[in-house]
């Protein structure tokens, strides 16, 4: 039986910390091998890595910029000097996506400025990801749609009206959209995740695929939407979730990442199809277990065997109780001891 294929993106946004070997790391463990230990599954191991990249003079006021910036998480003094930290340059995005590329991952980029496609002179990213904040930001929408790359975005600050704009921006270009339900909530309380929004985004854009990006602890919330029927489905993702660093408590380990990825892959073959039907795995337990009409009391040769005389045991290989009146009313054609299933040679049918 076929299965159906999430794409997963692992986010390492940055959670890399400004360095390229963390985030080699951190590719090491969207690559990894994914197993079932019971039934032994190999199962498909997440398909892609996702990087963040800013222009920061096209990133804020130059008031917010200079701002101090005292946060534990904080790698400068200013907020500017926290995100210069934190950036990689072109060349080094080049490499880790040659790095993720050399281990079978796909690679995504979330480009936060128009200066950000400079990085388009080293690699084409296979997928762009659009962050929630730049749903309307619709010149950042088109320069990104001219490249022809696929484009992903995420509708955790819009609704309905601003997705409708976003998607015609982008189709002046072309049509390879996804469209992401997703919360801005860092982390996100259960109470506002509303998965349900997969369903409405799916009517509302059948012809796009429809996934999910997730900011909730944990990985209940990705895999429910792989049983609403997300076809994407995004989560953070870093080495240690002790790192320092704003993203890092609500990204997933590397336990996480294998726990995650595991679930959602079994959660694709159990949702097989749509239909009610007797599984061939479950034959066996059928004739061991289900009920067969059977004798409360011993019955000789040549008795009538009448309704008194009979109730329900397993195995399940005998008549069933909608199938009585073959047996009730009939002659037994040899002695039939007490709790024991009536077949059809104690009728003489065989």
């Amino acid at each position: 039986m076929p299965h159906s294929h999430t794409y997963i993106i692992g986010e390492i946004g940055q959670n890399h910390n400004g360095s390229v070997d963390i985030a080699k790391l951190i590719i090491d463990a969207a690559a990894r091998p994914v197993m079932d230990d019971l039934f032994q599954l190999e199962l498909p191991r997440m398909d892609a890595v996702k990087l963040t990249k800013r222009d920061l003079n096209q990133e804020l006021s130059a008031s917010q910029m200079n701002r101090d910036y005292n946060s534990p998480h904080s790698f400068g003094k200013t907020y500017g000097e926290h995100r210069q930290k934190l950036e990689l340059s072109d060349e080094q995005h080049f490499e880790l996506y040659q790095y993720a590329k050399a281990l079978g991952l796909d690679f995504v980029e979330t480009l936060c400025a128009t200066g950000c496609l400079t990085i388009t002179k080293y690699f084409m990213p296979d997928r762009l990801k659009v962050a929630s904040r730049d749903l309307t930001n619709l010149p950042l929408l088109s320069a990104l749609a001219e490249t022809q790359i696929p484009i992903i975005l995420s509708t955790g600050m819009g609704g309905f009206d601003e997705i409708d704009r976003a998607i015609e921006a982008i189709q002046h270009y072309h049509n390879n959209i996804s469209v992401l339900h997703c919360v801005s909530e860092y982390p996100t309380h259960p109470d506002n995740a509303n998965l349900l929004s997969i369903k409405a985004l799916q009517k509302r854009y059948p012809e796009f695929n429809v996934g999910y990006s997730d900011h909730t602890v944990g990985i209940s919330a990705p895999v429910s939407a792989v049983a609403l029927g997300a076809k994407i489905v995004e989560k953070h993702i870093t080495l240690d979730r002790r790192m320092k660093g704003t993203d890092q408590a609500g990204s997933l380990g590397v336990d996480g990442i294998q726990r995650m990825v595991r679930d959602i892959r079994l959660m694709e073959r159990s949702l097989g199809v749509e239909d009610v039907f007797i599984c061939d795995s479950t034959v066996g337990a059928k004739h061991k277990l289900e009920r067969s009409i059977a004798t409360n009391k011993s019955i000789s040769k040549g008795s009538v065997i009448s309704a008194d005389d009979l109730h329900l045991l397993s195995p399940g290989d005998g008549y069933k109780w909608h199938e009585k009146t073959a047996i009730i009313g009939s002659i037994a054609k040899e002695d039939i001891p007490a709790n024991e299933i009536i077949y059809p040679k104690h009728l003489g049918l065989q």
